[in-house]
């Protein structure tokens, strides 16, 4: 019986716009974002496309070059020089995140250049507490203001919890799927898992819960799957939307079971409540239950230890929950909020039993031969 749901998701990781360019041949607005702090269910309750916006990964950058400085993200570089070649010409508009400093300075300068009919600015605060649950909800309502004006009508509380719980619904679908890799052997691989995230990430979100649907069935029904390696792997970091650097680990003799990704569990973990105040709950949810680096949560009796605790027990709760042997620390060359962070989740994990890698990624061009050798290495020392 052929698979359905996994050629699919296949075809859409590697034509990530089709669909969308698709959708907006047929009269839908797109509009892209690039944090998981974005509240898409703002931009579904205005009948707007949310399109997670990517670099080009092994893409030789063209013209970012000459906007950003080459000690900037790579991420961010590599997603400025995909736009100004065109490659996001089919985007009506873009939302930007208060997620690091290299957004909030792509933000002018993507508008600017691109100048696209639509562009709107989320201050995300940095620190939870009530005045900032305040703020946010008051920048969720300025957000929504100016969807309203672009669309021409008003987002109302019902059409917000009704987005809502559509979000809900497919989070609870991507959370489905991440237990398929709780089994030994898992049943989808870790660069499967990717590769779908990016898929459902490039689609509304009725049509990503129906792929998710139609990849779960297909992975449960195979008969030929990925196979049990010597280590089972957790790994943690921001973006990663190819799958090439997980293929590379799985093919060295390693089950990825698990991620704490900005494209993988990170936005899909948590459901935003369904209330008579949607931006409230949407604020809540988007501050209380995204663990970011760029996000500070006061420890609850101030000490380090519970600040560790805070910051990095989901992903000893991970490890544990899918019987993992490790955790690869995964950071992007000049991310410096995942990179300050890198001494205390080393350290943290470490007490708590779980050996650890780091791994420094170039984003452009990764050398993925030297990377190889030193998750060798790591895989010979745990297994």
């Amino acid at each position: 019986m052929p698979q359905q749901g996994l050629a699919k998701m296949e075809q859409l990781y590697r034509n990530r716009s089709a669909r969308a360019k698709e959708l907006r041949s047929e009269g839908k607005k797109i509009v892209g974002y690039f944090c998981c702090l974005t509240p898409v269910e703002l931009l579904t309750a205005a009948d707007l496309v949310p399109y997670r916006i990517m670099g080009g990964g092994q893409e030789a950058l063209v013209k970012a070059d000459a906007h950003l400085e080459t000690i900037a993200c790579p991420y961010t570089r590599s997603c400025l020089d995909l736009a100004l070649r065109g490659e996001y010409d089919f985007l009506d508009g873009f939302v930007m995140s208060h997620g690091c400093d290299n957004l909030v300075n792509l933000y002018g300068i993507w508008k600017h250049h691109t100048k696209p009919p639509y562009a709107h600015f989320i201050n995300t605060p940095h620190t939870v507490s009530q005045p900032s649950h305040d703020f946010f909800a008051a920048e969720l309502g300025a957000f929504k203001t100016s969807l309203e004006r672009l669309v021409g009508r008003e987002l109302t509380s019902e059409s917000l919890n009704k987005a809502i719980e559509l979000h809900n619904e497919n989070r609870a679908l991507v959370r489905e799927l991440f237990q398929l890799r709780n089994q030994d052997p898992p049943l989808l691989s870790g660069s499967e898992v990717t590769k779908t995230m990016v898929a459902v990430l490039t689609l509304p979100v009725k049509e990503s819960s129906s792929l998710l649907r139609d990849v779960i069935k297909d992975a449960t029904k195979r008969k030929e799957g990925p196979k049990k390696e010597r280590a089972r792997l957790v790994i943690y970091g921001s973006e990663m939307d190819s799958a090439e650097l997980i293929e590379m680990i799985e093919e060295c003799g390693a089950n990825v079971v698990m991620d704490d990704l900005s494209i993988g569990s990170r936005p899909f973990w948590h459901d935003v409540e369904v209330t008579d105040t949607p931006l409230r709950s949407i604020s809540d949810r988007y501050l209380d239950k995204i663990t970011c680096p760029r996000l500070f949560k006061a420890p609850p009796d101030g000490t380090h230890e519970s600040d560790l605790e805070n910051r990095f027990g989901h992903i000893r709760d991970y490890a544990r929950d899918y019987a993992a042997d490790g955790v690869i620390l995964h950071t992007i060359m000049y991310c410096d909020c995942f990179a300050f962070d890198l001494p205390d989740v080393r350290e943290f994990l470490e007490k708590e039993g779980l050996p650890t890698l780091d791994i420094e990624d170039e984003y452009i061009g990764t050398n993925l031969p030297r990377l190889k050798t030193r998750v060798e290495a790591f895989l010979e020392m745990i297994s």
